[in-house]
């Protein structure tokens, strides 16, 4: 019986940053369901971050969260927790399309990630056809133009690190969060600090001006600036919207007591 092969699919938010395109991805405070993704697939977001390092997501609901990703055509993309190579290629076996990795602060952890998320000749990514891979011939030598490859700059030792880390190939996007920045600084719990998005704006430029791919969260208020400065991937949280949604409501309630 002869088999029938499909193409590999491609990596949307990957490709979009790749041609100087601007990529949206939509995450959320709280662990998220194939069924909450495939809901919020019908807004056309590019991508939806699957979150690991703080959510209760095992590697066994990984697989139905991306095939409903799959049925927008977004991007899957999980927070990991740890930047262990097992860890990593797992992640990508189960079926994300790409992976973001937590405190990445020296070129050689950003070496491990990078590695880790590539086969041969690229990097030392176990050898296995993925749930990507179903179907697909000779996925292995196709995967690494599908793979999308995110490290987080979210600690001051990270951007005292900057220059080093950004000399390391095949690491698509530095993502910048202010969030553990700040309280690196010792500026707890004060990502809006002036300290703080000075840091942040100086690496944007730093990330940019070395030729690399700049992303970073986002709110309504401040997308359009980072754009403007040249951030290539923005994601935003849905928890804004809820709280303006459901305060909204409840304030035309609270009109008829």
């Amino acid at each position: 019986m002869k088999s029938c092969f499909m193409q590999i699919r491609k990596n949307k938010i990957k490709h979009k940053i790749a041609n100087g395109e601007i990529a949206s991805a939509v995450m959320t405070p709280f662990p998220i369901t194939a069924g909450f993704i495939d809901f919020i697939g019908q807004y056309g977001f590019d991508g939806v971050w699957i979150e690991t390092e703080h959510g209760a997501i095992d590697f066994a609901d990984i697989p139905d969260m991306t095939r409903a990703a799959d049925l927008w055509g977004m991007t899957s993309i999980v927070r990991v927790n740890l930047n262990l190579p097992s860890v990593i290629y797992r992640t990508f076996d189960v079926g994300a399309q790409g992976i973001i990795m937590p405190h990445v602060n020296t070129a050689d952890e950003a070496r491990i990630v990078a590695e880790s998320s590539k086969f041969y000749p690229l990097g030392n990514r176990g050898m296995f056809t993925s749930r990507q891979g179903i179907g697909v011939e000779d996925y292995t030598l196709k995967a690494n133009d599908e793979t999308l490859v995110i490290v987080m700059i979210e600690d001051i030792i990270a951007v005292e690190n900057l220059d080093e880390i950004l000399t390391v190939d095949n690491i698509d996007v530095f993502y910048l969060a202010s969030g553990d920045l700040s309280q690196s600084m010792g500026l707890y719990d004060q990502p809006n600090h002036p300290q703080v998005l000075k840091i942040i704006d100086e690496s944007i430029t730093k990330i940019i001006g070395s030729g690399r791919i700049a992303g970073i969260g986002v709110t309504d208020s401040n997308v359009e600036s980072y754009i403007e400065q040249g951030v290539s991937l923005v994601v935003t949280k849905i928890q804004p919207w809820l709280e303006k949604g459901a305060k909204n409501f409840l304030d035309h309630c609270k009109k008829r007591n």
